[in-house]
């Protein structure tokens, strides 16, 4: 088949497939699920997950906090009647199950076979606001969780449907706050939090995001290219090759069902700046050719003949870089780990099938400058090579002096998050969060099962006395600012049974008492408080609370001394407990960030150990390769430490990624050594020529890369702010240590045996 007919045929196939992947990607839906950050096939995740379908889930609320006017308490009628109007509004909402606010909050009084319930608060009483006041004051669970110990703002705590999605979460928050303006409340003046808040903001953000990254970076790496080839054709080939990768990658992304997350919205922009590295080999290359004098068939034929073995080579390491991620227990990773791997396997299939067909089409270009003999790049590596010789034993100091410094600083890194990780420290979603834990008991959940032995139930005195043993440990040594458990539904009987008086509420002193106030609870049953904290046949309880957001290090500490405590106080043949929730969740992901990074950076070194073995039959070779490209890994690691950046979820990814990228330009060089070997025997020419012919590709490529990932820096996200940071360093750190160390290193170390010839052996005589 000719050619010209070949390319054609080719492109008809490749826009059939990508219209297909277009259909898939105009599905394509943004997301950001809190519970997908648990750790996925974890046995505490099942456990939670059962244990919420009998209690509820601890996230599914939204907490909205209320400052009175400035000079003015929250007693003021004026401002108990709009919290009161406000906290109505709520309640008739559509996906809210329950509301709670300082309006609704009443001290229940059992008389005869019926329930009174007296409010705290009488607004339109105000001779009963000192008396009220001081009572409220006086009754655990009210200051701290409703009202601020300054008496300057209120809280309204609203549950919300199980795990409400996006669109009807956004339609609730939009009321309220429209309802918040109606009744005269400034911005300044409320705040909201919750795991309903948080995805709201941020898909939001993600979809905003994407857009701009992908923007600077199409400007970005179209400038670089530009100043490159200097080519109309040199700058939109390459763009028409990533683009329709990415357009695949994410058309098989939605086609499985994954939507645009936190991490997987990184996809793009990643496979953009790292899906350039092939095309630039094979323009690089067929460039040069064409400089050379050779035609435009034969110039391609090189180029691909040259690259190809390279080119295929980085793309396994570099896909195997991502697909490592695979071994994470976090399903955002895990995925973006897959489809970005995937989406650089793509990469290099469109590279020499798309790029070619194109080339073929297109006339032979005419260069600017035609060359007979060398290129202005020649001159500028030729010098850069020579003086790297020069000053070898200056470039191996150096760099021996950086390496033992950044191990030193890199053993202060630290593995610590929060709720709230990947905000920035001035972000209002952020501010808002911390306003509940200066004011009020905080925004970080915990929860702990409670199972009677068995024989008993939670409601027997035995039972009770563990549990509230267990509740003063939690305020006065964990740091829960609130606490709710069966002994509150108990001791909030008993005061209910006695007229309310403050005084009554505690727990029975005999099972005679208890018998009486048990059989009482029946009155209050429909309470979602009670469903909420007791099983109905008494066979489980619920202790749950909320703390500051202390972060991991901190909370596995504290969560270590409870288990301590429990071990040793809590008698196992009365009260047998567990410690559960979403928080403790997102801080058992940290137990596996070590691991997960380990494992992938060892998958990636034996990886690219088995490819320069299977190149050079040479152990001297692969510590040769190996050496340039963990380097720059250990400076960025040291840089972390010096800077006192956490190893946390999103930037546990930096160290693999960045290993599979850097070793990209290593393989493309020693893959062109080797070719080059089979034709120059003679070492140091070798390296020299390899040096002039893959430089320029190794410095075009480093650049669009860093450039690439620089643009992450601009990202509100923490995570991602750092990922394109230090991933940009490692790049940046390892194009100098492939032009310098590199060399220096294989001229000091390989050994290369030249296959010898054989001579034909003269005549013996005559």
């Amino acid at each position: 088949m000719p050619l010209r007919k070949l390319s054609y045929s080719v492109l008809v196939a490749l826009a059939l497939v990508s219209g297909l992947a277009l259909f898939f990607v105009a599905q394509l839906r943004f997301n950001y699920n809190f519970n997908d950050f648990y750790p996925a096939g974890d046995p505490d995740l099942d456990y939670y997950q059962q244990y919420s379908a009998r209690f509820g889930n601890d996230n599914d609320y939204v907490l909205l906090g209320l400052e009175s006017p400035p000079g003015q308490t929250v007693f003021e009628p004026k401002f108990l009647t709009r919290v009161d109007s406000l906290t109505r509004f709520i309640g008739q909402r559509r996906h809210v199950t329950q509301v709670s606010s300082p309006t609704t909050a009443s001290n229940p009084v059992v008389e005869g076979l019926g329930v009174f319930n007296i409010p705290y608060l009488r607004p339109n009483d105000p001779s009963r606001r000192a008396q009220d006041s001081t009572l409220i004051y006086r009754t655990p669970g009210l200051v701290g969780n409703l009202i601020s110990r300054d008496a300057r703002a209120v809280t309204i705590l609203f549950q919300t449907s199980p795990n409400l999605s996006k669109p009807p979460g956004d339609s609730l928050l939009a009321a309220v706050r429209t309802e918040l303006k109606r009744q005269g409340f400034a911005e300044n003046q409320y705040h909201m939090a919750g795991k309903m808040v948080a995805q709201s903001v941020f898909v939001d953000r993600l979809q905003m995001e994407l857009m701009v990254f992908m923007s600077l970076s199409v400007v970005l790496v179209t400038g670089l290219l530009w100043l490159t080839f200097r080519t109309w054709w040199g700058v939109v080939l390459p763009l028409v090759v990533v683009l329709g990768a990415i357009l695949w990658g994410l058309g098989l992304m939605s086609a499985c069902g994954i939507s645009i997350d936190l991490m997987t919205a990184l996809l793009p922009v990643m496979l953009f700046v790292v899906g350039m590295s092939d095309t630039i080999h094979i323009i690089t290359r067929y460039v040069t050719e064409l400089g050379y004098g050779a035609s435009k068939k034969d110039s391609l034929w090189i180029a691909l003949k040259e690259s190809g073995f390279g080119s295929g080579l980085s793309a396994l390491t570099t896909s195997i870089g991502f697909f490592t991620l695979m071994t994470s227990t976090i399903r955002p990773i895990y995925n973006f780990g897959l489809f970005t791997g995937i989406a650089v396997l793509l990469t290099f299939a469109l590279s020499f099938t798309l790029l070619p067909a194109m080339l073929l089409l297109l006339r032979k270009p005419q260069l600017r400058i035609p060359r007979q003999e060398g290129h202005s790049w020649d001159g500028v590596l030729g010098k850069l090579f020579r003086r790297v010789l020069a000053r070898r034993q200056w470039i191996v100091g150096i760099s021996a002096l950086l390496l033992i410094g950044s191990v030193a600083s890199a053993s202060r890194i630290r593995i610590n998050s929060a709720l709230l990780d990947d905000l920035s420290k001035n972000d209002p979603v952020k501010l808002d969060f911390q306003f509940f834990e200066r004011q009020f008991a905080g925004v970080r959940p915990f929860e702990l099962d409670l199972k009677p032995a068995p024989g008993r139930t939670i409601y027997d005195l035995a039972v009770l006395h563990e549990t509230e043993e267990i509740e003063t440990y939690l305020t006065e040594k964990f740091g829960l600012n609130f606490v709710a458990s069966p002994v509150t539904l108990v001791k909030s009987v008993r005061k209910a049974l006695n007229g309310g008086l403050l005084s009554e509420y505690r727990l029975p002193e005999s099972e005679a008492e208890l018998r009486r106030i048990t059989s009482k609870i029946k009155l209050f049953r429909k309470k979602p408080e009670f469903r909420a904290l007791v099983l109905p046949d008494g066979s489980e309880g619920r202790l749950t609370g909320r703390m500051p957001d202390v972060g991991s290090i901190r909370a596995d500490k504290l969560n270590a001394d409870l288990r301590t405590f429990l071990r040793q106080n809590t008698d196992a043949s009365i009260l047998q407990t567990r410690l559960t929730g979403s928080a403790n969740l997102i801080d058992k992901n940290n137990e596996n960030l070590t691991l997960n990074m380990i494992t992938g950076m060892t998958i990636d070194i034996v990886m690219v150990t088995l490819i320069v073995l299977a190149l050079f039959r040479s152990l001297r070779m692969t510590l040769v390769v190996l050496i340039p490209n963990l380097v720059p890994i250990l400076i960025v690691a040291g840089v972390m430490g010096l800077a006192g950046v956490s190893m946390k979820v999103s930037t546990s990814i930096i160290f693999t990624i960045a290993f599979g990228i850097a070793v990209d330009d290593t393989i493309h060089f020693i893959s062109k050594l080797k070719l080059t070997l089979l034709k120059e025997p003679n070492l140091f020419k070798a390296v020299r020529h390899t040096y002039l012919l893959a430089g320029k590709a190794v410095i075009v490529t480093s650049l669009i890369l860093v450039g690439g990932f620089s643009t992450l820096i601009f990202s509100s996200f923490d995570g991602t702010f750092y990922v394109g940071l230090l991933i940009g360093l490692t790049l940046l750190f390892g194009v100098v240590a492939e032009l310098t160390l590199l060399p220096i290193l294989i001229l000091g170390f390989y050994r290369h045996r030249p296959k010898e010839i054989r001579q034909p052996v003269p005549a013996l005589g005559g």
